[in-house]
Protein backbone atom coordinates (compact mmCIF):
# COMPACT_ATOMS: atom_id res chain seq x y z
CA UNK A 1 0.00 0.00 0.00
CA UNK A 2 1.33 3.42 -0.97
CA UNK A 3 1.17 6.53 1.19
CA UNK A 4 1.08 9.95 -0.47
CA UNK A 5 1.60 13.15 1.52
CA UNK A 6 0.73 16.59 0.14
CA UNK A 7 0.99 19.94 1.87
CA UNK A 8 0.07 23.48 0.78
CA UNK A 9 0.97 26.64 2.71
CA UNK A 10 -1.54 29.50 2.47
CA UNK A 11 -1.54 33.16 3.44
CA UNK A 12 -4.99 32.81 5.01
CA UNK A 13 -6.17 31.83 8.46
CA UNK A 14 -6.96 28.20 9.22
CA UNK A 15 -10.52 29.27 10.09
CA UNK A 16 -10.98 30.93 6.67
CA UNK A 17 -9.52 27.96 4.80
CA UNK A 18 -11.61 25.43 6.76
CA UNK A 19 -14.76 27.42 5.89
CA UNK A 20 -13.88 26.92 2.22
CA UNK A 21 -12.67 23.30 2.14
CA UNK A 22 -13.96 21.78 5.38
CA UNK A 23 -17.37 20.79 4.10
CA UNK A 24 -17.50 17.19 2.89
CA UNK A 25 -19.50 18.37 -0.14
CA UNK A 26 -17.27 21.40 -0.90
CA UNK A 27 -14.81 19.71 -3.29
CA UNK A 28 -16.10 21.44 -6.47
CA UNK A 29 -15.41 24.81 -4.79
CA UNK A 30 -11.66 24.21 -4.70
CA UNK A 31 -10.60 21.02 -6.53
CA UNK A 32 -9.93 21.60 -10.26
CA UNK A 33 -10.84 18.05 -11.32
CA UNK A 34 -14.25 17.98 -9.61
CA UNK A 35 -17.11 19.59 -11.52
CA UNK A 36 -19.96 18.61 -9.19
CA UNK A 37 -20.64 16.83 -5.91
CA UNK A 38 -23.95 15.38 -4.81
CA UNK A 39 -24.30 14.62 -1.12
CA UNK A 40 -26.39 11.60 -0.16
CA UNK A 41 -29.44 12.23 1.99
CA UNK A 42 -27.69 10.93 5.10
CA UNK A 43 -24.69 13.24 4.49
CA UNK A 44 -22.28 10.30 4.75
CA UNK A 45 -21.38 9.82 1.07
CA UNK A 46 -20.89 11.99 -1.99
CA UNK A 47 -20.91 11.30 -5.73
CA UNK A 48 -18.32 13.36 -7.58
CA UNK A 49 -18.57 14.25 -11.28
CA UNK A 50 -15.04 14.43 -12.64
CA UNK A 51 -13.91 16.82 -15.39
CA UNK A 52 -13.67 14.89 -18.65
CA UNK A 53 -16.26 12.33 -17.51
CA UNK A 54 -16.63 9.69 -14.86
CA UNK A 55 -17.92 9.58 -11.32
CA UNK A 56 -16.38 8.67 -7.99
CA UNK A 57 -18.37 7.74 -4.89
CA UNK A 58 -16.75 8.49 -1.55
CA UNK A 59 -17.82 7.74 2.01
CA UNK A 60 -17.17 10.06 4.93
CA UNK A 61 -15.36 8.20 7.70
CA UNK A 62 -14.69 10.96 10.21
CA UNK A 63 -15.40 14.69 10.52
CA UNK A 64 -14.01 16.88 13.30
CA UNK A 65 -14.55 20.63 12.94
CA UNK A 66 -12.68 21.32 16.19
CA UNK A 67 -9.43 19.87 14.81
CA UNK A 68 -10.33 20.88 11.23
CA UNK A 69 -10.00 17.36 9.83
CA UNK A 70 -12.04 14.89 7.87
CA UNK A 71 -11.30 11.51 6.36
CA UNK A 72 -13.01 9.52 3.65
CA UNK A 73 -12.72 6.41 1.49
CA UNK A 74 -13.44 5.77 -2.18
CA UNK A 75 -16.15 3.13 -2.49
CA UNK A 76 -16.70 3.23 -6.28
CA UNK A 77 -14.43 4.66 -8.95
CA UNK A 78 -13.13 4.18 -12.51
CA UNK A 79 -9.63 4.78 -11.11
CA UNK A 80 -7.29 1.81 -10.81
CA UNK A 81 -7.11 1.92 -7.01
CA UNK A 82 -8.21 -0.26 -4.11
CA UNK A 83 -8.53 0.51 -0.41
CA UNK A 84 -8.19 4.27 -1.00
CA UNK A 85 -8.37 6.32 2.20
CA UNK A 86 -7.59 10.02 2.63
CA UNK A 87 -7.43 12.57 5.43
CA UNK A 88 -7.49 16.36 5.05
CA UNK A 89 -6.31 18.58 7.89
CA UNK A 90 -6.02 22.37 8.16
CA UNK A 91 -3.65 23.85 10.76
CA UNK A 92 -2.20 27.28 11.37
CA UNK A 93 -1.97 30.36 13.51
CA UNK A 94 -2.79 33.94 12.70
CA UNK A 95 -3.02 34.74 9.00
CA UNK A 96 -1.15 31.63 7.82
CA UNK A 97 -2.25 28.02 7.48
CA UNK A 98 -1.26 24.68 6.04
CA UNK A 99 -3.49 22.16 4.32
CA UNK A 100 -2.18 18.61 4.66
CA UNK A 101 -3.58 15.63 2.82
CA UNK A 102 -2.54 12.05 3.43
CA UNK A 103 -3.67 9.36 1.01
CA UNK A 104 -3.25 5.62 1.44
CA UNK A 105 -3.93 3.55 -1.64
CA UNK A 106 -3.16 0.30 -3.37
CA UNK A 107 -2.72 0.28 -7.16
CA UNK A 108 -5.01 -1.99 -9.10
CA UNK A 109 -4.74 -2.45 -12.88
CA UNK A 110 -4.46 0.38 -15.36
CA UNK A 111 -6.15 3.76 -15.35
CA UNK A 112 -9.05 4.41 -17.68
CA UNK A 113 -8.17 8.09 -17.67
CA UNK A 114 -5.26 10.47 -17.39
CA UNK A 115 -3.22 10.43 -14.25
CA UNK A 116 -1.24 13.22 -12.72
CA UNK A 117 -1.46 15.60 -9.86
CA UNK A 118 -3.75 18.49 -9.32
CA UNK A 119 -3.30 21.95 -7.94
CA UNK A 120 -6.04 23.36 -5.74
CA UNK A 121 -7.98 26.27 -7.18
CA UNK A 122 -9.77 29.08 -5.39
CA UNK A 123 -7.79 28.76 -2.17
CA UNK A 124 -7.11 32.17 -0.63
CA UNK A 125 -3.54 33.37 -0.38
CA UNK A 126 -1.98 30.35 -2.03
CA UNK A 127 1.82 30.47 -1.65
Amino acid sequence: MAKVLMSTILNASAVEVWKLIGGFNALPDWHPAVENSELAEDGQSRTLSIAGGGTIVEKLENMDDASRTYSYAIIDSPLPVANYRAKIKVTGTGDNSTVDMVERVRSQGRSRGRGGGCRPRHLPGRV
